[in-house]
């Protein structure tokens, strides 16, 4: 599975996430070169997995495939609290999303957006898209590679206009 919540925190799934990183697509670097375009998160309705990328210090774009909830016209993802991707985005909100295959090969042009992590109290909404996505598939991979909530961060990703993304924004 993408990054769909597996938490960081225990071996298991730090090994996960080593395992992703290895067998991401050749083709997800694309997403981060490609001109973004404008617009909504129409193209990601019937998809499982979307290639989120966000952008280092150093301007680098680093895409993931992850799972995701969208909600009144916003994507959600859940991922691990001590994540890089967090990290990046309380640095720098400036994101991209393009639908993909598990692995992160892109399905389409990536999508300009502005992510923020999620205070606790604006967490439920994102939960309950996520839940809307995936159903029991999603709650039984949570359950047992998730991690707990306490290690948990939802992200926020709402569409932007391409003049406004490029990592220097």
């Amino acid at each position: 599975m993408p990054d769909g919540g597996g938490q960081s925190t225990g071996g298991l799934g730090k090994g996960l996430n080593r395992i992703y990183d290895r067998t991401r697509h050749g083709r997800a670097q694309e997403s981060v070169t490609a001109p973004a375009v404008a617009g909504d998160f129409e193209q990601l309705h019937g998809h499982k997995y979307c290639l989120l990328t966000t952008f280092r210090r150093s301007g680098e774009g680093v895409p993931t495939p992850v799972w995701f909830g969208i909600d009144d016209g916003k994507l959600y993802v859940r991922t691990g609290a001590d994540t890089a991707k967090v990290r990046r985005i309380r640095n720098n909100g400036t994101a991209r999303v393009a639908p993909s295959t598990l692995r992160g090969k892109p399905l389409g042009p990536p999508i300009a957006a502005s992510a923020r992590v999620l205070p606790r109290e604006e967490e439920d909404r994102a939960e309950r898209a996520l839940t809307a996505n995936y159903g029991i598939e999603r709650k039984l991979y949570e359950r047992f590679l998730g991690g707990s909530e306490e290690s948990a961060a939802y992200i926020e990703v709402s569409p932007a206009s391409p003049s406004t993304n490029s990592p220097e924004a």
